[in-house]
């Protein structure tokens, strides 16, 4: 699916809000099953990828008549293995080759060759997560209950396994982790520029491109501005939840956090938006780091953010430990440095590539 460049439409993005929809609701509110299609983009997600498919359709009945596809981009660890057996028992399930290999290229093309005449929802899942009971049928009736929706964005609530990344789901989840984003955490619905996508509209989705096949990360922010310019909007509903796994240890966080960096970088280049400086917040931070480290010894003053920067994460730390009521909780300042750090480095090195200049 060729992404096109939609004309500049303002889209009104008004400041009311609501609440979420009540389960009383949903049986009048919801579409029929062979509406709605998902599509689960899969790389090596072996660990993952069958917790994350039992509990969006194990134990419902309306998730089981409703179409999934996992778009897999080459996985050599089992996971298309586990897929395989898993269609086994669930007969809507669907195993389907991704030759981009990237999560962008794998639901553009499962819309391409999967989507039916009749479909008229998109349900974007993720294999790192955990989805609660009845999440389906919950999508599809947001979307319906919102027909001013292009569509409507789900609120992340970060998990961990291992003590770091428990650490580390607490940490993100706080304004020095997400900057505020109301889809980290949040308990409030309402129109938003972006969030963690959850359902589409796929008339919308089909008359903006897609997805970006050549993006590996911050495809969904990219899409949101090109939906916004268009003239769509997102609905952010508080009562659509799901457990996001957080990386298990350090490097792994670094990996993640470059790449998220990046792939800001690049949407940035592409559409030569201003960013906000809750974005920009890591890299400015990296810098007043850099240059106190290269200043301090000749003109101490300029330790001064490095000191205030170290306190904040001594203090994230205490404030994580009595939080968790763990010593793994200290390790939240520690994700806190990693996350920041390693999202304005990959966000300075990407703006170095590019520029200002088309991706």
């Amino acid at each position: 699916m060729p992404v096109v460049q939609s004309p500049a439409v303002p889209a009104p993005h008004p400041s009311e809000a609501g609440p979420p929809i009540p389960p009383e609701t949903l049986p009048d509110l919801l579409p029929r099953p062979d509406e709605v299609m998902v599509v689960i983009p899969t790389l090596n997600e072996a660990a993952r990828i069958e917790p994350c498919l039992r509990s969006l359709i194990a134990g419902c009945d309306f998730a089981r008549e409703v179409q999934v596809v996992v778009a897999d981009g080459g996985s050599r660890d089992g996971t298309r293995e586990r897929v395989a057996e898993l269609s086994q028992r669930f007969a809507n399930l669907r195993l389907v080759d991704n030759p981009g290999r990237l999560q962008s290229a794998g639901i553009n093309r499962a819309v391409e060759r999967q989507a039916g005449p009749g479909h008229r929802y998109l349900v974007r899942c993720d294999a790192h997560a955990l989805y609660p009971p009845g999440y389906l049928r919950r999508v599809a009736a947001a979307l319906a209950a919102r027909p001013e929706a292009a569509s409507v964005a789900s609120v992340l609530d970060a998990r961990g396994e291992s003590g770091f990344a428990r650490a580390a789901a607490w940490a993100v989840d706080t304004p020095l982790g997400s900057g505020g984003s109301a889809h980290r955490g949040g308990a409030r619905s309402g129109w938003v520029d972006h969030a963690h996508h959850a359902g589409f509209r796929l008339d919308w989705f089909r008359r903006i491109g897609g997805y970006d096949p050549g993006f590996s990360h911050n495809e969904d922010a990219e899409y949101d501005h090109r939906l916004a310019r268009a003239g769509g909007r997102v609905w952010l509903d508080a009562g659509l939840r799901l457990d996001y796994w957080m990386r298990p240890g350090p490097a792994a966080l670094a990996r993640q956090y470059w790449n998220y960096g990046r792939g800001r970088a690049r949407t940035v280049a592409k559409h030569r938006m201003k960013p906000r400086l809750r974005q920009l917040a890591p890299a400015i931070n990296l810098v007043l780091l850099a240059v106190g480290l290269l200043l301090g010894p000749v003109w101490p003053p300029a330790l001064i953010p490095a000191a205030l920067y170290l306190a904040a994460l001594a203090a994230a730390s205490l404030v994580g430990a009595v939080a968790l009521r763990a010593a793994h909780g200290l390790w939240a300042g520690p994700a806190l440095a990693i996350m920041h750090a390693a999202w304005g480095a990959g966000f300075l090195w990407q703006m170095a590539q590019t520029g200002w200049s088309r991706p």
